[in-house]
Order: structure tokens, then sequence, then C-alpha cells
């Protein structure tokens, strides 16, 4: 007696069913549906209509009309650059990244430049982004006393790769204190 896996019948291996061709009415659904679960730019639903046309194929006639259906959701509000930008940008810095990574993000998900710029935080919100990081990784006071400068050295690069600026880096690793490194976080531009 030989033993089977689930996956397979008597007949053989199960075929993949392989998806029906996109069609408008079809197209207009899968963005309906994405938009439905995940908050999203213009540009990155734009890249998920064209991904999906390039797995499942085209039906209709003409080309496909992905920038029209794009536009419908951005009149139709479903879609906001503004919206999502200001979003992501506070996630990110809430978790601990600086601004340069903010900006890499938001460039990466399409948004403008001149929308980047404008939610560009201040400089107090960059300081406090860089304390989360410190104490969600132990930098600076929050962790043990780095003994030599290397160690320092290390947890500088920690906070450059989230996208710190220098500055703000060695501010972070150098204080001495919690309090100090909070009190530091919270000063008024």
């Amino acid at each position: 007696m030989s033993f089977q896996p689930a996956s397979q019948s008597a007949r053989g291996p199960r075929e993949r069913r392989v998806p029906r061709p996109l069609d408008t009415v079809r197209l207009n659904e899968l963005a309906l549906s994405y938009l439905a679960r995940f908050a999203t730019s213009a540009a990155k639903l734009e890249a998920y209509l064209r991904r999906k046309l390039r797995e499942r194929g085209w039906e209709g006639e003409g080309d496909p009309p992905v920038a029209a259906v794009v536009e419908r959701c951005v009149a139709a509000g479903y879609v906001d650059d503004e919206v999502y930008a200001r979003a992501k940008a506070g996630s990110l810095r809430r978790r601990g990244y600086g601004e340069r990574r903010v900006d890499q993000s938001l460039s990466a998900a399409g948004i403008a430049a001149d929308l980047r710029e404008d939610v560009r935080g201040s400089a107090q919100e960059a300081r406090q982004a860089a304390a989360a990081l410190a104490r969600k990784r132990r930098l600076g006071p929050y962790g043990a006393p780095p003994a030599d400068r290397a160690a320092r050295e290390k947890q500088i690069a920690v906070l450059l790769r989230a996208g710190h600026r220098l500055d703000i880096a060695r501010q972070v690793v150098e204080t001495g204190t919690i309090a100090g490194l909070e009190a530091w976080a919270e000063e008024e531009d």
C-alpha cells in the first residue's frame, strides 16, 4: 500500500487553476478590493494593477484603462497621496526612522517631491524619532555605556542607517542619562 499526499488524488497531481484574464469590470473590482485592504498612493495602485495585468493578461478591447481607473479612485477620494504621505511619515517616525529614510520610503511609494517636502517633520520630531530608536535598540543611555570609541561608532552607525543626521546620532549616543536624552528630544524648535 502506497501513501499519497493529500494534494494528489488518484488521477495524479492537481492542476493549478489559471486565473481568467482581466477586463474593465474585473480591473475596477481588483482596484477596489486592493483599496479596501490597504492604504496606498496613486502610484502604488497603478503599479499593482499593472502587475496584475502582466500576471493575468488583458481580455478587453484596446489598451487596459489603468490610468483611468486610478484617476477615478483619486477623484472619488479612495486614494489621497497627501493623507497617505502624512500617515506613512508619522508611522515611520514613531518607529524611530529619520528623515532620510522617511523620504526614501515616500519616494518609493511614488509621492511627489513637493508633497514629500510638505510632510517633512520638524527638528523636534527628528529628535523624538532618534530617541524612539535609541529606546528600541538600547542605544546611548538606554543600553550599557559604550566602553570604547568603536562601540560608540557602531551605535552612531545604527542611527545613521535609520536615516538620522550625524549631529543627532552623536547627541543620542553621547547623552549620559535617559532624562537628559528625553529632555533634549522634547526641546521646542
